[in-house]
């Protein structure tokens, strides 16, 4: 029993294993609980309410006062009439052209400031209500045909300038694979854009062998898919070898790339003059920092270029 480190059910001995002292009748053992409830007296209470009031009842106070004489605002009888006739719709607006946006709600006040119509239709007081919803629809799905794209690709077809796969989760890998070899030797896409098509690490190879031999690739945007830490620094080391791609987009990747990759995508920056646009969300600070730098030193650059 001293024991302190036993819980205090272990400390003595079993007490609950006791042979019962007769049979279980329910229905008796409910009908003796009702029995004692009713013949149970019910306590009495110490002071019996009399119903009495005490003390004076509130009146409140009249909030109507005469304005004297002297503080009194005399209109001109049209305006007097205007006002008298004006519904709670019409002095909102009144009230918010006249700047005092204190007496009613924000959509209030705004709706009347940018109408030139009366467009409130309640008063002052007023519930406030929240704006009705309003239903958008889904955007139409992506129209382009990948075995055409992918057709006019190999063939180098000069009208071919921007390729967009946005939001084409159906694509198979190999296709994309396929895509990415036929960019190795076209020489007019100046835009790709692989946003949402389940890309992987297979795809981020062939993108990073792509641009090791593409020169004329301006802007790749791979944003929202599946590649890991690996696949990516494929593509950033890729950089190094690439001199014309201006515009990278690689966040929202399913996994995080972490610091490795993010320290690598800082030192591609400042190595790479040619980057201008890089879109991605730096989680330390000291890589997001040293790109920061980079990509304005790189603009200022390229200004500078233009200006000679």
């Amino acid at each position: 029993p001293q024991n302190v480190l036993l819980p205090a059910g272990l400390r003595q001995r079993d007490q609950t294993q006791k042979s019962p002292t007769g049979p279980l009748d329910r229905e008796a053992l409910l009908q003796h609980l009702e029995k004692q409830a009713l013949e149970a007296e019910e306590r009495q209470d110490l002071v019996p309410f009399t119903g009495e009031k005490k003390g004076k009842p509130f009146v409140p106070k009249n909030p109507t006062r005469e304005i004297p004489r002297e503080e009194q605002i005399t209109l001109e009888p049209e305006l007097e009439e205007a006002l008298a006739n004006a519904t709670d719709a019409e002095m909102c607006d009144i009230a918010a052209i006249l700047g005092m946006y204190t007496l009613m709600s924000n959509k209030q006040y705004y709706d009347a400031i940018c109408s030139g119509d009366i467009c409130n239709t309640e008063g002052i007081n007023s519930v406030v209500k929240p704006d009705s919803f309003k239903p958008v629809p889904d955007e139409p799905p992506n129209p382009t045909d990948v075995a055409e794209t992918l057709r006019l690709l190999r063939d180098n077809d000069g009208a071919l300038r921007d390729v967009n796969l946005n939001n084409m989760g159906d694509i198979p890998v190999s296709t994309l694979r396929d895509i990415c070899e036929a960019m190795k030797t076209n020489t007019h896409v100046k835009r790709l854009s692989l946003v949402a098509t389940r890309s992987n690490d297979l795809v981020a190879n062939a993108l990073a062998e792509m641009l090791k031999e593409n020169k004329t690739l301006e802007s790749l945007n791979i944003e929202s898919n599946f590649i890991t830490s690996s696949g990516m620094l494929s593509i950033i080391q890729a950089l190094h070898h690439n001199s014309t791609l201006a515009e990278l987009r690689v966040d929202n990747q399913c996994q995080r790339l972490g610091d490795t990759v993010e320290m690598e995508m800082a030192r591609m920056l400042e190595l790479c003059p040619s980057v201008l646009r890089f879109g991605y969300h730096f989680t330390q600070q000291g890589p997001r920092a040293r790109a920061a730098s980079a990509i304005t030193r790189n603009n200022e650059l390229r200004e500078q270029e233009n200006r000679e």
